[in-house]
């Protein structure tokens, strides 16, 4: 494979809310040549829909928006139907898991208040139970139905801390830590992501003696990865996913490039234990986005028409002269555009997606007049971050 090198909380935790969908693919493995196939989303659903974990060989769960709020939904996989474990009024439940040698699964639930805690819910009913009460768990992961691996929150630090839930011991083990916690395969070790230093690192864990030791750096800031079962890193990097292994590799690579406009910014990955299936998290396409905001203008709602942009949205006359910035001062340019024009309407006459950029070719109508422009959208996170027009 072609190599490719790079030079690249605060006191509460926050789940990001950017439109988010869970995909699943598989993934075969012919003489060491990996192939990614027939992909899908599961999740289909407008909001947050993240953290997917294999519950088993038949079933994901993961993190999904219902009713404003993020509940369990649990996905089968050879039926394609979703159920929720969970209906919590209050909260919503993060980084959903199966508790080893159990069929519930455990969750981080958020309150409305803000409360942050650690909960088990039965498989069944969905009643919850707290597991850790003196620890502020953001990013779990099970070692023995008895141990916990936490990246938890500790004043303005996400400390690596291993939880004995038998003895309620908390030991640290490292500041500054990242989210991305996973079984190193045929090993007794894990992986966590060090923030320590200005380079990040993936380094190995050993609960039992607390040893840590550097594996590589980080891709950038890039700290999603997951394993392979022959002990392959993979990480997420925009819409790639690259390779490292330890035992051979000397720099990372390139393992696939998804070319389906509805990959951005992948962000949660994670294989099967068996090597067969892929869940990765990706960003709502730049052209849904994009195409949110000319529905919003057709139809004159300021709100949902400046919902799909950031709050310091900066806009440009073609090549870089920046006409204004901010939200606020697009509100008060579009809504008395919004109140007075009553034919107010864009036509997309043309579309080009190039990876966060969107390019429009539109017919405008307005006060009976007719006019064609061209606008250049560039997507942050999910919302529109800059527009340039052209002349």
């Amino acid at each position: 494979m072609k190599k490719i090198f790079f030079f690249l909380f605060a006191t509460s935790i926050t789940f990001a809310q950017t439109n988010t969908e869970v995909f699943l693919y598989t993934l075969s493995n012919t003489n060491g040549n990996f192939k990614i196939t027939n992909g899908k989303n599961i999740s289909n659903n407008p909001g947050y829909d993240s953290q997917p974990h294999f519950y088993s060989k038949k079933a994901i769960v993961f993190s999904s928006t219902r009713n404003k709020l993020t509940d369990i939904a649990k996905y089968t996989i050879e039926t394609g139907k979703i159920e929720f474990l969970n209906d919590t009024p209050n909260g919503g439940e993060y980084s959903p898991q199966r508790i080893p040698k159990s069929k519930d699964v455990s969750a981080v639930r958020l309150d409305n208040d803000g409360l942050q805690r650690f909960y088990k819910y039965d498989a069944k009913t969905g009643d919850s139970k707290e597991i850790v009460a003196d620890l502020k768990v953001a990013y779990p992961m099970w070692y023995t139905k008895n141990t916990l691996i936490a990246v938890s929150i500790v004043g303005d630090d996400l400390d690596l801390v291993i939880s004995e839930l038998s003895s309620k011991k908390n030991t640290t083990i490292q500041k500054k830590t990242g989210r991305s916690l996973h079984h190193i395969p045929n090993s007794n070790l894990i992986s966590y992501i060090s923030k320590a230093s200005d380079k990040w690192e993936i380094r190995s864990l050993d609960p039992k003696t607390g040893i840590t030791k550097k594996i590589v750096n980080t891709v950038g800031k890039k700290e999603d990865i997951c394993w392979l079962p022959d002990g392959t890193i993979l990480t997420a990097y925009n819409n790639m996913l690259l390779k490292f292994n330890p035992k051979k590799d000397e720099n990372w690579s390139i393992f696939h490039t998804f070319l389906s406009d509805e990959i951005n910014n992948i962000s949660r990955i994670i294989v099967n234990n068996e090597g067969t299936k892929l869940a990765l998290v990706a960003e709502e396409s730049p052209k849904h986005i994009v195409q949110k905001q000319v529905e919003a203008y057709n139809n004159r709602d300021i709100d949902a028409f400046l919902a799909t942009y950031t709050k310091g949205v900066k806009v440009y006359t073609f090549p870089n002269t920046l006409n204004y910035e901010g939200r606020e001062e697009m509100r008060k340019r579009y809504a008395p555009m919004f109140q007075k024009t009553k034919d107010l309407h864009c036509k997309i006459i043309k579309r080009i997606v190039n990876g966060a950029k969107v390019i429009d070719e539109e017919l405008v109508t307005s006060n009976g007049n007719q006019f064609k422009a061209v606008a250049i959208y560039q997507v942050t996170n999910g919302k529109i971050s800059s527009v340039t027009f052209l002349k």
